[in-house]
């Protein structure tokens, strides 16, 4: 068995994690041979550079797996070949080498070369494009939110257990040092015991207007990109970045990036399981157009023990509470604290400055967490346990989306049993949990 297959097929632990001998680990570290080919899928669009950096989570993969060592980007896909030229030339200019173009996802599960698929796609390829690559023996990145509902994010617990793969959770507040740091405070006592937590996104959105459907452009793929979602005629306003506020194939701004701030507000409150009760509130505002999902969506969760969660999308003109479009607030019975994606800051009692802080910049370089090399780490490694991204944290802050959703596609209060993950005696709500899957682009019954 060479190196590479090794790694592939690793060696049982307890637990379901996979240890790598010393010396293997040595090999693979120190050998250029044991390079990881990683395939990026979904491009998403060519955007003006900011900063000099590319736009798209697609091609942010690309850039950032040139930060890891012995890790080469081999290819890259998409169901529109209007992006290839700009992602190659990308490639090339970070790894020096060329990579193949795919057009058709599955042609990467029967490549032995690729290691890794890192998902920058829709959220409805999600789900099914982990399973497959699970099943095909392929470590995975998968943006956020892992599901289009809540049965495909259990599914893919499953698979990557089963198949004992690697499978990242793109929520990357978790690898902000400084933001680490602020949990780490809450979850010692230092600002009390913690009753509520508040997630705010407040991310301006211009009308998308009505659009006609059109003949598919020449260079899209408009079957695979729909894939499992119910065919419908090509319209742009269901493609490309629009998608996201399609029932369909996107599930609206709270989990496209309200799943960062409610990934942090669970993390801080310690909360491994679901809540039992949500409500949600809200609906498409100020807006004539094409769009499904809510552009204001409020919503309150419950947890067994009494704790609350608050979540709340504006994507219209706002105040900014908290001094920042996208915040998490923690309160507690001695303060409360404020955590972005530049650091925190703490308040006690009734005083009005912080009684500690810190930003981003006040982290030394070498403690910041570089979560692709990571990501690249375990899976040389194979220390799951040690993983601060797991799919299960990914499919429970996304099931916190869902959740959401659902209550305001009801117009009601619902209660949810975390066990079964189903929704008491309520069938409306829970035909919300799953969804009917096109041929051939089907969810395997069995994982």
């Amino acid at each position: 068995m060479n190196r590479r297959t090794f790694l592939k097929k690793g060696t049982a632990a307890a637990g379901g994690m996979i240890a790598a001998p010393a010396f293997i680990r040595n090999l693979v570290s120190d050998s250029p041979n044991e390079r990881i080919n990683v395939a990026v899928v979904g491009i998403s669009g060519e955007r003006p550079r900011v900063r000099g950096i590319p736009r798209g989570r697609g091609m942010r993969h690309i850039l950032g797996y040139a930060q890891c060592p012995n890790v080469r980007v081999t290819a890259v896909c998409d169901v529109d070949e209007r992006l290839f030229p700009a992602a190659v030339k990308e490639t090339e200019k970070l790894y020096g080498t060329s990579p193949k173009t795919v057009i058709d996802y599955r042609e990467l599960l029967d490549d032995s070369d690729i290691d890794v698929v890192s998902l920058a796609t829709p959220n409805h390829w999600h789900a099914l494009q982990t399973i497959w690559a699970c099943q095909a023996g392929k470590d995975v990145y998968c943006e956020k939110p892992v599901s289009h509902n809540i049965s495909e994010g259990r599914k893919m617990v499953q698979a990557a257990n089963k198949y004992e793969r690697v499978v990242l959770a793109g929520m990357t507040r978790r690898f902000d040092r400084a933001v680490h740091k602020g949990v780490q405070l809450l979850h010692k006592g230092k600002l009390g015991t913690p009753y509520m937590a508040k997630s705010i996104i407040y991310a301006y959105r211009e009308s998308i207007g009505k659009t006609p459907d059109s003949s598919i452009p020449e260079g899209v793929h408009w079957d695979k990109f729909l894939g499992p979602a119910p065919y419908r005629p090509f319209n742009k306003n269901r493609f490309l970045y629009n998608w996201h506020w399609m029932w369909d194939t996107g599930n609206g701004d709270i989990a496209n990036l309200g799943i960062y701030e409610l990934d942090v507000a669970r993390w801080a409150l310690e909360k491994e399981t679901h809540p039992v009760s949500v409500h949600s509130s809200g609906g498409v505002y100020g807006r004539d157009s094409d769009r499904e999902t809510p552009n204001v969506l409020t919503t309150h969760y419950e947890y067994e023990d009494g704790m609350l969660l608050q979540s709340e999308v504006r994507s219209l003109y706002t105040n900014y509470e908290g001094g920042s479009p996208r915040t998490t607030i923690i309160y507690t019975d001695e303060g409360w604290m404020e955590i972005n994606g530049g650091g925190y800051r703490a308040y006690v009692g009734r005083e009005e400055k912080p009684a500690f802080s810190l930003s981003a910049d006040d982290v030394p370089e070498d403690e910041t967490i570089n979560g692709w090399q990571e990501f690249i780490d375990c899976i040389r490694y194979r220390n799951i346990d040690s993983f601060r991204n797991n799919i299960i944290e990914g499919h429970r802050s996304a099931a916190l989306c869902h959740l959401a959703n659902i209550s305001h596609r009801t117009g009601r209060k619902l209660q949810f049993d975390p066990d079964t993950e189903k929704f008491v005696n309520d069938p409306e709500a829970n035909g919300y949990l799953y969804r009917e899957y096109r041929a051939p682009y089907l969810m395997p019954e069995t994982i």
